[in-house]
């Protein structure tokens, strides 16, 4: 089965300061894949190179088989972003905000309206439609934003930090959101986080750390290799002895 997003040796470096060493993993399609790492391990830097924000110039990064590199254009059609900083427009009204999205990937405004009130419905923004995106709490908003982000229909849906500044209530349904689309779309999703708590047993987890990817299996595998209490303990265990190597 073609991965979703196949990740290998893929290095980069700002000047002298190494982001990402030798970094290689996949995200299945259908699955919901935790890339897990402190703030500075490299998410934010890998997914720039995954949406060509950065120029990948060591390893290959794949969408569905389409090279981000060699074959833009089909790799990027294949993908949804939902970034770390939010991005809606706010003086413009959630269905504005989707409909000029929509133009961006060539989709007319009737269809982008249509598709628009389907991605609310089942964000449960429904009502929202026309009220200006300032009026939203901030677990709305990235609501709104990854309704945006599967206006064009991608089989893969990257997301960086999505809960962070939320509130318990918020961050519970923006992942349930997901997990819902994961289920019912067969999405792929790469879930960039720095919390614990949302991880489930049978995600694959990825541990990014320093730049490296000291894991890539099942949470619930993680914490059986370490002799773990739970994923938070086997996180500690796997990143401490990466230190302790390198400082050997």
């Amino acid at each position: 089965m073609t991965p979703a997003l196949a990740i290998r040796n893929v290095s980069h470096a700002y000047g002298a300061r190494k982001a990402l060493d030798d970094v290689s993993f996949c995200v299945p399609p259908g699955s919901f894949t935790v890339l897990l790492g402190l703030n500075g391990a490299g998410k934010s830097t890998l997914f720039s190179l995954i949406t060509r924000l950065y120029a990948a110039r060591h390893g290959e990064i794949d969408i569905f088989g389409h090279n981000v590199m060699r074959a833009p254009g089909a790799a990027l059609r294949e993908l949804g972003v939902v970034f770390q900083a939010r991005t809606l427009d706010l003086e413009l009204t959630v269905m504005q905000n989707l409909i000029y999205h929509a133009a961006l990937h060539g989709i007319g405004p009737i269809e982008a309206h249509r598709r628009g009130q389907a991605a609310l419905a089942r964000a449960g923004l429904a009502d929202r439609a026309h009220d200006k995106a300032r009026a939203l709490s901030g677990g709305q908003m990235r609501r709104v934003e990854i309704a945006r982000a599967l206006l064009h229909e991608p089989r893969l849906l990257l997301l960086d930090e999505p809960t962070v500044g939320l509130d318990i209530k918020a961050r519970a349904d923006l992942l349930a959101l997901v997990r819902g689309l994961v289920q019912e779309k067969s999405l792929g999703v790469l879930w960039a986080t720095h919390l614990i708590d949302e991880i489930a047993d049978d995600d694959q987890v990825v541990i990014l750390h320093q730049g490296k990817a000291l894991a890539t299996e099942r949470a619930k595998t993680i914490v059986t290799e370490q002799g773990a209490a739970n994923i938070g303990d086997a996180f500690t265990r796997v990143t401490g002895a990466a230190e302790e190597k390198l400082s050997a």
